[in-house]
């Protein structure tokens, strides 16, 4: 599975757990939590079907404060890249960061 592999590959990443993991036909449905290397939290939700992906991303520190989360709800439509776009500091904003990979590449500059 494409998410775990790009879990396992990354330096970033100390440890990481899969509490759900559902295939249907055409798709699958998983939760992940993964603690990074400097302790930090990463909780990854994805719904994937043959028509749909829905997708969250919350990184937060180990008291649960929000650094960033990255998702593509279906409200923000202001955002130019409406649906996907990303929580930090109080603030919605555009986001063009969509694969596990990218986003841990943003995590990975940030720590």
């Amino acid at each position: 599975m494409e998410i775990i592999q790009c879990l396992e590959k990354s330096n970033i990443v100390k440890d990481f757990n899969v509490p759900v993991l559902e295939f249907f036909e055409g798709g699958f449905y998983i939760k992940i939590k993964v603690t990074l290397k400097n302790d930090t939290e990463l909780y990854i939700r994805e719904y994937s079907d043959v028509n749909v992906r829905n997708y969250s991303y919350h990184w937060q520190e180990s008291n649960n404060k929000l650094l960033i989360r990255w998702d593509n709800s279906v409200h923000h439509k202001h955002i130019e890249t409406y649906p996907h776009h990303i929580h930090q500091d109080n603030n919605v904003l555009p986001s063009y960061q969509i694969s596990c990979e990218e986003i841990l590449k943003v995590i990975e500059e940030k720590i």
